[in-house]
């Protein structure tokens, strides 16, 4: 009894394992915004808009 090999099968499981892989490092690679000053940024605005 000869066995068959899947190759389409097998190459499409490993094209869909690495495109979740590198959605999760694309994601992983923006960095997160922390401690941010509101009333600063608000500020930013108001002197923009005063020049």
């Amino acid at each position: 009894m000869g066995v068959t090999e899947l190759k389409r099968k097998a190459r499409r499981n490993r094209a869909i394992a690495n495109n979740k892989t590198n959605a999760i490092k694309q994601l992983l690679r923006k960095p997160t915004i922390k401690n941010v000053d509101v009333e600063a940024i608000k500020a930013s605005f108001a002197d923009k808009k005063a020049a």
